[in-house]
């Protein structure tokens, strides 16, 4: 350890029983603390950004990530202060003021968004009981692990408790880390020795979630898991140990403080980096990306936590102050306030940034009334006396006066919410959209393999001009009359189609419509998944194309679930390859705040690539409720009629032999 920098030099934790009052006084009111306020305010801030704003940070989940490393430093730091002065660790007296912390905003939340499910949002109530007690529990992550959604899932009942899972992953640090600390204090003591073995740990998880994830049906493992997460906070509890607070110079010549602050600029900008670039499926995320992202984030807090460093003053700010103060109650009631406000505006498409500011708005003033009137009062309040102050509570003369009314809607509040998880299914009921989908999907299945059986003909016949002129000559079968009539096709477009080898591949619409676009294009070969995104479609054509069964005419339909990028479009483009015709069919989804950034990045690439044609969906619908599901997204029958026969006569626009 650079002596210019640690005061300590003796390499091990010691029992310093000196200055207790004065250390104890320094514990509590470390200066690094404002600069971590401006850590924890970047990284809310970029989870708000990742989930509200139009121009969408592709890593802004990574947010918790940087929450980790913070509470790992911090919590590791301060329990060894504690060490250093009285020789032992209260235990009691830090699970007690980690409950004071944490609980009572997080009973708020669960009760107020039970209440509100049970009242308005029915549709949501499956689980409730057991995500609430799971919450209670700090055990809710390893439920989301074999029940939850993906969190990267936007369209299938996302739930309003999902972010609560790195939650219960703080819990259980909180409970079993004060007893590891303490015992690898007293086996080892040596401070490098044990960083080298936190090291160790760290790696494995690391090393764990790499092996763990296999793709999308391993994400939830890899991205709930305790074991797979636990190297983004042992990496905090490692630099606490090797750069405690109380040992570190604040007086430093200028090279140690310069060396200090580009540690902190150049870990500033590769998280910056990050959050831009880092999608939450890319294999990459899971297998380095995120240790990455845990590397950064632990040299800036060395840089923030350094009194000879400028970084803690370059963050520490008014308005980093109130976010980072707040920050616990912000990410709490993001999720609530986002869901339940985009499940009652249906035209969030329309005005982005309006309803986004909107819901800032929102969450801003839900986490300043938590932070004054629950967490601020309950975390300051000695439970001691409640005993006491329930005898009070109940006098005819209380010194609390009318404030006793606020128990009623309290008690309403928690007999609704208690109410609601009592009848709360355990199930999803499949509606009708689904079974829809399911359905369309095994249909789709079995055609697939006749299609891609007879595609090598029909490009045979295709290719073949004469052919496809004496094709087009063809009176249609009454079958074929009855098809080309109901979607709305002269008979030049049905036969031009009809024959056409085609590859299409899409998120949960193209699932919705495949067996309509395989009825008019017979010879369709479609790909579909619910929950899709375009940084998966690569590997789906990579290995289409390796097989030989990647049609000339390939048909896209991404963009439903997420915003996209130019670059994410070129490596779809890359992986379908020259003497192709690409057809992308731009997006519905009013319900969402990226619509328009989608469209307009989709609209680009047509005019980038010669090859490259945009079946303008959006427009066609446009203000056409009565074409889709209640969701307002997903064609119902009558639109996916409408679907195929744009598709069709688009197609056979560019298709037609002339």
């Amino acid at each position: 350890m650079n002596n210019h920098l640690i005061k300590d030099k003796t390499g091990k934790i010691s029992m310093q029983q000196a200055q207790t009052q004065k250390k104890g006084k320094r514990l509590k009111n470390s200066r690094y603390i404002s600069g971590f306020d401006g850590i924890r305010a970047l990284a809310v801030v970029g989870v708000i950004i990742y989930h509200l704003l139009p121009y969408k940070l592709q890593g802004g989940y990574l947010g918790v990530p940087i929450f980790f490393v913070v509470s790992g430093y911090l919590i590791t730091d301060l329990l060894l202060q504690e060490w250093e002065q009285n020789g032992r660790i209260d235990f009691w007296g830090f699970y007690a003021r980690r409950l004071k912390r944490l609980y009572p905003a997080l009973v708020f939340m669960l009760v107020g968004t039970g209440t509100y499910i049970t009242l308005f949002q029915r549709s949501l109530l499956t689980n409730l009981r057991s995500i609430i007690t799971t919450n209670m529990l700090y055990l809710y992550n390893w439920w989301e692990v074999g029940h939850g959604q993906s969190y990267f899932d936007r369209f299938n009942g996302e739930s309003p408790f999902t972010h609560l899972w790195s939650l219960s992953i703080e819990g259980q640090y909180y409970l079993i880390w004060p007893l590891i600390l303490i015992a690898l204090v007293l086996i080892i003591r040596k401070r490098r020795t044990i960083a080298w073995v936190l090291f160790g740990f760290a790696a494995f998880s690391a090393v764990l979630m790499g092996v763990l994830y296999t793709g999308p049906n391993t994400l939830n493992r890899v991205y709930y898991g305790t074991d797979t997460r636990m190297f983004t906070i042992i990496f905090g509890a490692m630099l606490a140990v090797v750069w405690p607070s109380t040992h570190l110079r604040k007086n430093v010549n200028s090279r140690s403080r310069w060396t200090l602050n580009i540690i902190g600029i150049i870990a500033f900008t590769v998280m910056v980096y990050l959050y831009f670039e880092l999608a939450g499926q890319n294999t990459f995320t899971y297998r380095g990306g995120m240790f990455l992202m845990a590397i950064a984030s632990t040299a800036l807090i060395a840089a923030c936590a350094h009194p000879g460093s400028d970084v803690n003053r370059w963050l520490t700010n008014p308005v980093f102050s109130w976010i980072g103060t707040r920050s616990y109650g912000i990410y709490l009631y993001q999720f609530p306030v986002m869901i339940f406000y985009e499940m009652r505006v249906n035209d969030i498409a329309a005005h982005p940034l309006m309803h986004a500011t909107i819901e800032i708005v929102l969450i801003m003033i839900i986490s300043e009334l938590s932070y004054r009137y629950i967490e601020a009062p309950l975390r300051h309040y000695r439970y001691r006396n409640l005993g006491r102050s329930i005898y009070e509570f109940f006098q005819r003369d209380s010194a609390y006066g009318l404030k006793r009314l606020w128990l009623i809607p309290a008690l309403i509040l928690i007999g609704i919410s208690v109410y609601g998880s009592a009848i709360a299914p355990t199930k999803d009921a499949k509606n009708v959209l689904q079974e829809n989908i399911l359905q369309n999907q095994s249909s789709a299945s079995v055609h697939n393999k006749k299609a891609l059986a007879k595609q090598k003909q029909a490009k045979k016949v295709a290719d073949n001009k004469k052919r496809m002129k004496k094709l087009l000559k063809k009176k249609l079968t009454p079958t074929q009359y009855r098809t080309a009539k109901k979607y709305g096709l002269t008979k030049r477009e049905y036969l031009t189609v009809h024959q056409q080898p085609l590859t299409a591949i899409g998120d949960s619409i193209m699932a919705d419509n495949s067996k309509d676009l395989q009825t008019v294009f017979h010879q369709a070969y479609v790909s579909a998944a619910v929950g899709r995104q375009i940084w998966q479609a690569g590997d789906v054509l990579k290995a289409l194309k390796k097989k030989g069964e990647l049609a000339p005419n390939v048909l896209v339909n991404l963009g439903t679930n997420s915003p996209m990028t130019p670059a994410q479009i070129d490596s779809v483009v890359k992986a379908i390859g020259k003497g192709h015709k690409i057809f992308w069919v731009n997006c519905h989804v009013p319900t969402r705040n990226w619509e328009t950034e989608v469209n307009r990045t989709i609209q680009g690439a047509s005019k980038k690539y010669a090859n490259f044609y945009v079946i303008n969906w959006h427009k066609y619908s446009y203000n056409r409720n009565d074409w889709f599901w209640s969701d307002n997204v997903h064609p119902n029958p009558r639109g996916n009629v409408h679907y195929t026969r744009l598709v069709a006569k688009q197609m056979s626009q560019h298709l037609s032999i002339k």
